[in-house]
């Protein structure tokens, strides 16, 4: 498919006021139909799925349906991402659901107020950090940490839904382990008929994902009634145990939990729930949605995106997003991110623009003026297992002993991770392994490779201890595989020092600067204290491939002169050429 023109402008880094009006310009009748293909089956799957998270962030359900009206429109106005769909997710949903907790308002009401104001916060951030261009902030959050964070988180929004789907009084804001604890305890007052609706629900999820796709595949159905029917679980879920609710009356007669009367109306635009004085205690854990929401909706957007050869733009996204959860506060709702699952409905659904949103934007409106009152008998137990089945992929520790071997700071940073989430909730747990991980890289800057290297056959030098290569009796040759400075220094100067102390014949000891591009002054100050400690062991220190960048810091200094007679080469294959004839007649200038 030709995409509009737009997409072209979302590869630049520039912010576009509204891209959506670059999308209009090469707009066609194709372009419609995906867009309207795309939106209603978008919309057929987020109806369950955002009730479903409403009630995990602790509001009622309708406000689900709510968060899919101007939130949706707003992301089709500013977002970068032609395939992205904003809304409730289920790991936003938990981290406000735990922000809350944590202040225990006294009432619903204040409940709603507080979660308008995280939204509120959490879209002035992503905004102010699309004002200071921090697009690229994401990339310095290691993969191993979001992980070891969605897959802790994941466990703790399935624990959060017990109680829905066992029919039992469950604490609210109660931690994963005060969870899991006290279940057994528990389980001696599950209904039985919430059991079996949940089973019945699990049984029909677990078939919508299994056997949905095998039977599109035998009718060889069109490819959108495929990928309508294959991610249609939640409906026929919703149907089923609203259907069983109703005609034996359970809600009555067996005490099954039920969404009840939801409003038919809309919400208004109001700034009366405002709350300033709660922006200081909410300001930490608004941070740390603000910054899940942008690693999670970027990534799904960056993925769908690679998919046809494009890119999103994150400064866009951030503005995007930021003006999504203005949206969603302005309407008395919650914090919002891009949908993993429903981006992928959307897009493998053909969405050729941002439109396919505004069209389930309109679906959803629909929904609520006229078919909210067939919710009324939807049990409970059905959205807490549609939770428990959306989230159950977000747990990826399968192959943990494959990091381990790999790279074993990854797998610590995993680890530290997802028990700190667990152990500690949702907002320490994501800022705990965002330390642990820029403690190992600072632990692993400090502490640099540095190798023993020999001449191989083909000229270039290599370890000693990989491969078989020449060596002179009394030279070392060290490549340093890291710039120099402060952090650093003392190790390598010591590292240095005692591998010399086991040479009892060594006159020369060359380093090789093929992999230094910065010294700072701390390790020019070390460099002439290893000078100085070589030369009263009777060690010549040498110097080679220095680039060019190091080259023009050393010209500032006396380096070279104090080098003496150790000499600066261009290569390491040059430098063993004039140490072996024993010819160290001239010191190279110039740099690599």
């Amino acid at each position: 498919m030709n995409y509009p023109a737009f997409l072209l402008a979302s590869n630049k880094e520039d912010v576009l006021p509204v891209p959506l009006v670059q999308a209009l310009k090469g707009y066609s009748r194709s372009h419609f139909v995906s867009d309207l293909v795309a939106g209603c089956v978008t919309a057929f799957i987020a109806v369950p799925q955002t009730m479903a998270y409403a009630q995990l962030a602790g509001l009622p359900a309708e406000y689900g349906l709510y968060s899919s009206l101007l939130p949706l429109i707003c992301y089709a106005l500013f977002g970068s991402s032609r395939t992205l769909v904003v809304g409730p997710a289920a790991l936003i949903s938990l981290m406000i659901a735990s922000a809350i907790g944590q202040i225990a308002p006294a009432s619903p009401e204040a409940y709603m107020q507080i979660s308008v104001n995280l939204a509120m916060l959490v879209g002035l951030i992503l905004m102010a950090m699309s004002a200071l261009r921090l697009g690229s902030f994401a990339k310095l959050i290691s993969s191993p940490v979001i992980t070891g964070f969605t897959s802790a988180s994941a466990l703790i929004i399935a624990a959060s839904q017990l109680n829905l789907v066992l029919g039992i009084e469950g604490e609210k804001g109660a931690t994963f382990i005060n969870t899991i604890s006290r279940m057994p305890a528990s389980l001696a007052s599950a209904n039985l008929s919430v059991v079996l609706l949940s089973a019945m629900a699990f049984v029909i999820l677990w078939a919508g994902k299994s056997l949905l796709p095998v039977l599109a595949n035998k009718l060889k159905l069109p490819d959108t009634a495929a990928i309508a029917l294959n991610k249609s679980g939640p409906i026929f879920a919703v149907i089923a145990g609203t259907l069983v609710v109703a005609l034996w009356s359970l809600n009555t007669t067996q005490q099954v939990a039920v969404l009840g009367a939801i409003p038919d109306s809309l919400p208004s635009l109001s700034w009366a729930l405002i709350e300033f004085s709660l922006w200081r205690e909410l300001a930490l854990p608004a941070f740390s949605i603000a910054l899940i929401c942008f690693l999670t909706s970027i990534s799904t957007g960056s993925t769908l995106a690679s998919k046809d050869h494009e890119r999103v733009n994150a400064n866009q996204e951030l503005l995007a997003l930021g003006v999504t959860n203005l949206s969603s506060a302005l309407t008395g709702s919650f914090a919002l991110a891009g949908s993993v699952s429903r981006s992928m409905v959307n897009y493998s659904a053909g969405a050729a623009t941002q439109i396919a949103n505004v069209i389930s934007a309109f679906v959803v409106l629909i929904t609520i003026l006229f078919l909210t009152p067939w919710f009324y008998y939807l049990p409970q137990a059905v959205l807490g297992a549609i939770v428990i089945m959306s989230v159950l992929p977000m747990i990826a520790l399968n192959n943990l002993r494959q990091r381990w071997q790999f790279n074993k700071a990854d797998a610590i940073s995993l680890l530290v991770t997802f028990f700190a989430t667990l152990l500690l909730g949702v907002e320490l747990g994501i800022w705990a392994g965002i330390a642990c991980s820029i403690i190992l890289l600072l632990q692993r800057a400090s502490q640099p490779h540095i190798a023993e290297v020999g001449r191989a056959k083909n000229g270039y030098f290599r370890n000693i201890n990989r491969l078989d290569v020449e060596t002179l009796p009394n030279t070392i040759f060290l490549r340093i595989d890291e710039s120099l400075y402060f952090a650093n220094v003392q190790y390598v100067e010591s590292a240095i020092m005692k591998r010399c102390a086991k040479s009892d014949k060594l006159e020369h000891l060359v380093l090789i600067f093929s992999s230094v591009s910065f010294v700072d002054e701390s390790a020019l100050e070390s460099l002439e204290r290893l000078l100085i400690n070589l030369k009263n062991a009777g060690i010549t220190l040498h110097l080679s491939d220095v680039k060019g960048m190091v080259q023009d810091r050393l010209k500032f200094t006396d380096i070279e002169e104090k080098l003496k007679p150790g000499q600066m080469f261009y290569t390491a294959d040059e430098a063993m050429t004039v140490l072996r004839s024993g010819k160290s007649t001239f010191i190279q200038e110039g740099a690599c």
